[in-house]
């Protein structure tokens, strides 16, 4: 059988990803089970998780199998991850032999590893993730790399499809927002990708100077034109939102000053507007749009109070939603679905 890796919603076919969707529902409303009795799913962070962490470890649970958690460092070994290191500092692990190892002891692996290279061309080829995918024999999920977070990207269009019924042809806005630090494009990229999944009017907002990586806006693009949306892109956050049916605000460094955090942060200083606030969800369809966001967000910063306890938000759906994408993946990665 061939090993089928989660590392991209884009690198699998549209008809999978919306019977992922479809089995979630399912499994979400009570109308479909499966069992993962004696499967173990090995989990590495190398960065914070909460619910990333918690929603796999019940999903296992809910299905009879098992989760371990492993936080390189803290409580294992810390891992090298560099290909060709010459391993004379404080690492004495190398991810090839925890790839394989770890391989050998459960059925599959997560991986969550933001970046850490010292410039774009270099983060952007997701080294840690892709090479426990390439070492270890079993299915490897990525739970966030520098470029994707297929698993919250499930989530939002699990969100969508339940708040917005059908949501082919509505508007879906993706907005920058200010943020103290320079943050991954995983969630923006993927949250685009999985909107354009299902044929929805994407509007990506962002100031001159961040823009997303070209390939992965040609990513968008293309999964756009398979399935009757559209991309655009404006760096007016008030004309992106006027009409919206779904509000994505999620922050992001600029990739033409990565790794050069002084200088994005001069970048970034100008841009500190660029926040959801109840005048700006009033102008969205009906003033009834969705608010969304992956979580954790920084209350009065990314978006307001009155937005987050307000009628427009949808995050704790969205976080929830987490843990029944992750059902039907595992199901369906490991064979347990029914």
């Amino acid at each position: 059988m061939t090993k089928r890796d989660f590392l991209a919603t884009d690198e699998w076919s549209d008809e999978a990803i919306l019977a992922l969707l479809a089995h979630a529902a399912r499994l979400k409303r009570g109308e479909a089970s499966g069992s993962l009795a004696g499967k173990v799913l090995a989990m590495i962070f190398f960065d914070p998780s909460l619910r990333t962490r918690t929603s796999f470890e019940v999903a296992m649970l809910r299905h009879g199998g098992h989760a371990v958690c492993l936080e390189p460092g803290k409580g294992s070994w810390a891992i090298e991850t560099r290909p060709g290191a010459v391993m004379d500092g404080d690492t004495v692990e190398h991810l090839v032999e925890a790839a394989r190892v770890l391989g050998r002891y459960a059925d599959a692996l997560g991986v969550r590893s933001f970046p850490r290279a010292a410039t774009w061309a270099e983060a952007r080829r997701d080294e840690v993730v892709r090479g426990f995918a390439a070492h270890a024999g079993v299915p490897v999920i990525n739970f966030e790399s520098a470029r994707r977070h297929p698993c919250q990207g499930l989530a939002d269009a699990l969100t969508l499809q339940e708040k917005l019924g059908e949501p082919k042809g509505k508007r879906f806005v993706l907005t920058w927002a200010w943020h103290p630090k320079a943050l991954p494009t995983a969630v923006p990229v993927s949250a685009a990708i999985d909107a354009a999944r299902l044929g929805m009017e994407v509007t990506i907002a962002h100031p001159p100077g961040f823009e997303l990586d070209a390939d992965d806006m040609a990513a968008i693009e293309a999964v756009a034109a398979r399935n009757g949306g559209t991309v655009k892109v404006t760096h007016d956050i008030d004309e992106a939102i006027a009409g919206a049916d779904a509000v994505y605000a999620k922050s992001w460094g600029s990739l033409a000053c990565f790794g050069n955090p002084s200088a994005e942060a001069e970048v970034r200083a100008p841009f500190r507007s660029w926040r959801v606030d109840e005048a700006r969800m009033g102008a969205t369809r009906g003033g009834q749009g969705i608010f969304m966001h992956c979580l954790p967000v920084r209350r009065n910063v990314i978006v307001t109070d009155g937005v987050l306890d307000g009628p427009w938000s949808v995050v704790t759906d969205q976080a929830e939603n987490r843990l029944h994408a992750q059902r039907a993946l595992l199901l369906d990665l490991l064979g347990g679905l029914s």
